[in-house]
C-alpha cells in the first residue's frame, strides 16, 4: 500500500456548467502520455463521483506529488469566457465533503489541498487548503 501524505482537488479547467465524464479525461490524458485517466476520483456536475485510477496506483495529476497522493478532480473549473472560477454545484460540494471525508478516514495524516499549493496555476479555482482544513 502507498503511504498517502496528500489528497489533492483539481478541476478539470472546462467552462461553467459543461458536462464532462471519465473517458474524455482519459482522452485528454493519453494524448498527454499518461497511460489513462491521472485522477483517482472525479466527481460529476450532478454530484456523482468516478472512480478514475485504482487508489494503491500512483496517479499522474500533480508533478512531483504523484507517488504520495490521492488526485480528486471536479468537472468544472472556468467561467463562461475561460477564466477561473470556483463553479462548483451545490451537489459538486456536497460530494465533495462525503468523499474527502472518506478519504481522510482512510488516510487520517493526509493534508487536503489544492493543486494550486504545487504548481504555478488556478486550479482547483477556489482554496481547498482553508475550505477543508476542518475535515
Amino acid at each position: 500500500m502507498r503511504k498517502i501524505n496528500y489528497i489533492i482537488i483539481h478541476c478539470t479547467a472546462t467552462p461553467e456548467g459543461r458536462w464532462v465524464t471519465n473517458e474524455e479525461i482519459t482522452r485528454w490524458h493519453k494524448a498527454r502520455g499518461f497511460r489513462t485517466i491521472g485522477y483517482h476520483y472525479v466527481v460529476y456536475l450532478d454530484g456523482t463521483v468516478h472512480a478514475g485510477r485504482p487508489e494503491n496506483e500512483i496517479g499522474a495529476h500533480c508533478q512531483g506529488r504523484n507517488a504520495d497522493s490521492i488526485g480528486v478532480c471536479y468537472v468544472g473549473g472556468l467561467d463562461k469566457s475561460g477564466k477561473p472560477k470556483d463553479t462548483r454545484t451545490p451537489l459538486q460540494k456536497q460530494a465533495l465533503t462525503r468523499l474527502l471525508k472518506q478519504l481522510r478516514a482512510k488516510y487520517p495524516n493526509a493534508v487536503i489541498c489544492g493543486h494550486r499549493d504545487f504548481a504555478n496555476k488556478a486550479c482547483p479555482c477556489f482554496d481547498a487548503t482553508s475550505e477543508y482544513k476542518a475535515l
